[in-house]
């Protein structure tokens, strides 16, 4: 067996092994006070059923006039009474079998049949409390459906429950979000190895598609510059020697994202250039520093901060650090100033280990182009670790 074999196969044994805490579920709708979930966003299906997502509607979600909308019905204290509502597809579905989920209904195709299901389990429970929704991922037919049959019951939000549930990633989880990183950085260096001046941002991107997904990961995306443009999409813009190349990718292996950045240069980088990248460097150093359990969330901005303010590049320069995990940004989350614009609920709170958080630094020069750097840092219980912390420096193409 190879060790990539081995990697799978350990992976997808863990896979088995991402039991939530329902406690911990139970505790946090009680602060909100939320009686029952309705759960419907598909990275959260996931974290529930262990690991488990319907295939057949991972590439698009439409069924005849309607869409697939898989459902967990939770009741605050009670997982034994758990609900899955999905397809009857999902019969044939092995790792679904194995979950020993409480209670499957399995007969839904469409958005209405699904949520009138959620409503008479709710019903049969007398649920008389509030009822939790993912606002932002449930159809608008769906949510005027449950607004017009339930109407003794308090419809909240309850994204930030689920998310918070979510912050603290198990040993599975790590292992998983640990490969997924590695993975997309070591598909970057082959990208950058197997190339010279003369081909074009959009054969970079195919290439790297390609070698992600033969390393097992879900290509999701490459924002990829070249030169001196700042122009971030994949163009049949042609590279030549001594361009320097930006890869910023995402890619998710069995739904947990890796999303890094590494710099290359079709060439040898020059002093300015090591000087450039060496200043990203810094920035993501300090922020490190900063990261660990019992610190703030908030305390990874105030060392680059600081640092980006005293660099003659201070106007091109931007910071950022997230969470992420099966959502690219989620909690922790750290800061609420552009561009996130989500509220910083973490800012003040500690950090706590298996927490994961993204950081990146990112220099718009004038003259040398979009350089940048991003990491993937996991919170350990001493400190930190770096996940796929690989290819930092200047990577030469062909090489």
């Amino acid at each position: 067996m190879t060790r990539f074999d081995a990697l799978k196969s350990l992976s997808e044994n863990a896979m088995l092994d991402l039991k939530f805490d329902t406690s911990k579920l139970d505790d946090l709708m009680a602060e909100a006070g939320i009686e029952v979930l309705i759960i419907n966003s598909k990275h959260n299906i996931q974290y529930l059923l262990g690991g488990y997502r319907f295939f057949f509607f991972e590439a698009a979600d439409a069924a005849g006039l309607s869409r697939y909308l898989p459902l967990i019905v939770y009741r605050r204290g009670r997982p034994e009474d758990a609900v899955y509502i999905g397809n009857p597809m999902e019969r044939d579905e092995e790792q679904l079998n194995q979950l020993a989920f409480p209670n499957l209904r399995l007969n839904t195709w469409g958005t209405i049949q699904a949520i009138d299901s959620a409503i008479s389990v709710a019903e049969s429970w007398g649920a008389s409390g509030k009822i939790g929704i993912e606002s932002g991922f449930l159809p608008a037919d769906a949510f005027m459906r449950l607004t017009s049959k339930v109407t003794k019951n308090e419809l909240v939000d309850a994204v930030v429950v689920l998310e918070r549930l979510r912050a603290i990633k198990t040993d599975a989880e790590i292992v998983l979000l640990r490969e997924a990183s590695e993975r997309v950085v070591a598909s970057m260096l082959a990208v950058l190895q197997s190339h010279a001046p003369g081909c074009t941002k959009r054969d970079l991107n195919e290439a790297l598609r390609r070698e992600e997904v033969n390393r097992g990961l879900v290509f999701d995306y490459c924002l990829i510059t070249a030169g001196t443009s700042l122009n971030r999409a994949p163009t049949d813009q042609v590279i030549k020697e001594n361009d320097i190349i930006s890869l910023d990718s995402g890619a998710n292996y069995h739904g947990y994202i890796g999303d890094l950045c590494r710099m290359g240069i079709f060439g040898k980088p020059d002093s300015e250039l090591v000087d450039l990248l060496g200043e990203i460097e810094e920035i993501q150093q300090s922020a490190r520093k900063s990261i660990g359990p019992g610190n703030r969330g908030a305390d990874c901005f105030e060392e680059p901060t600081r640092l980006m303010a005293n660099s003659k590049h201070s106007a091109q320069l931007s910071y950022m650090a997230h969470g992420m995990g099966l959502v690219s940004h989620e909690a922790p989350r750290l800061s609420d100033k552009a561009p996130q614009g989500y509220p910083a609920f973490d800012a003040e709170r500690p950090l706590e280990p298996g927490m994961i958080i993204s950081v990146e630094t990112t220099l718009l020069h004038p003259k040398r182009g979009f350089i940048k750097l991003e990491d993937t840092i996991l919170v350990t219980a001493t400190g930190h670790e770096s996940l796929g912390d690989t290819g930092r420096g200047w990577s030469i193409a062909g090489r």
